[in-house]
């Protein structure tokens, strides 16, 4: 296997798979960070659900098997948290993903850099970062519990923040801490969700995007358990735009209901939506029991060629 692509394998696993976010983490992350992910992976594995999406991480995927048999490093088993965080600047490619869990440091490296000739290091502040050919992006163990990955720029400055910590803004501490506590896996977006995408100009006018735009907040987590819970938070700019967002929704609502009318999953997890403005915030929740949620993936696995798995 090359060493790129080892190296892309490992970015991917850190950056794509309850008590409050980890707070070193957090202290990593850019003082300026506008969207703000993350995985309590440990909770997650306490759940059949949560079992039911590691599982899907496929063992006989050749990528992921070579990574397991190079390094020791098995994402399903190691990892115990992620967050991934970025400025919020539209089609920026900076950003972070951190993650805390068990990691075999000098193995790791040692595979990254003898596999090939396309991983380079390089040692910045006592830490050695391994680096893609272009020396765009990186990855740097800070120790053997806590990895750094992004772009370059990104992972130096995550190190420097080690021992020189730039806080969060207090208000988006706050909301970290409540999504984080209450949920599995979340999601804030402390800037308007429609900056966050390249500007397309359209002939027709969108209702749904027009709705949109005016959300200048959002935040969204998933708590697994007995029943997988869908919990969403819309801010808007003013009380009557964030009205008139839930009637949109709970229209496209009403249409799914029909289009869900001969799959009975499908139109419990729509029948569970409710839908509460308050003032210039819409709340949006929804609840399936996990096996069902579970029934529902099987046709989308089904689609992809991957064979669903479940517990025994």
């Amino acid at each position: 296997m090359k060493a790129q692509l080892l190296t892309v394998t490992l970015l991917t696993a850190f950056s794509g798979a309850l008590s409050a976010a980890d707070s070193q983490l957090l202290n990593l992350v850019m003082p300026d960070a506008k969207v703000i992910a993350g995985v309590n992976v440990e909770q997650a594995k306490g759940t059949q659900f949560g079992q039911y999406i590691l599982t899907q991480i496929q063992t006989h995927d050749s990528d992921m098997q070579k990574l397991i048999d190079l390094t020791g490093f098995d994402p399903r088993r190691d990892v115990r948290e992620v967050l991934v965080a970025s400025d919020g600047t539209p089609q920026a490619k900076a950003g972070l993903a951190l993650a805390r869990g068990n990691f075999d440091v000098a193995r790791i490296t040692a595979a990254a850099t003898t596999v090939g000739k396309d991983v380079a290091t390089e040692s910045y502040g006592g830490v050695t970062i391994l680096e893609d050919s272009k020396a765009s992006h990186g990855i740097a163990f800070l120790d053997s519990t806590t990895v750094v990955a992004g772009d370059l720029a990104s992972v130096k400055a995550a190190i420097d923040r080690r021992s020189n910590a730039q806080p969060l803004p207090a208000a988006l501490l706050v909301k970290i801490n409540e999504w984080s506590t209450a949920q599995d896996a979340w999601g804030i977006s402390a800037v308007p969700p429609t900056s966050l995408a390249p500007a397309h100009t359209t002939q027709q006018p969108n209702q749904m995007l027009n709705s949109a735009q005016s959300v200048q907040q959002a935040y969204g987590g998933v708590k697994f358990g007995a029943n997988v819970v869908f919990s969403g938070e819309a801010v808007c700019d003013t009380a009557p735009n964030a009205s008139t967002l839930g009637d949109l929704v709970k229209f496209m609502l009403n249409l799914a209901q029909m289009q869900a009318a001969q799959n009975p999953q499908a139109q419990a997890l729509v029948n569970s939506v409710t839908v509460t403005p308050s003032g210039t915030s819409l709340k949006i929740s929804a609840s399936l029991p996990q096996d069902v949620f579970i029934q529902m993936l099987h046709p989308a696995q089904k689609a992809s060629g991957v064979a669903p798995r479940t517990r025994r």
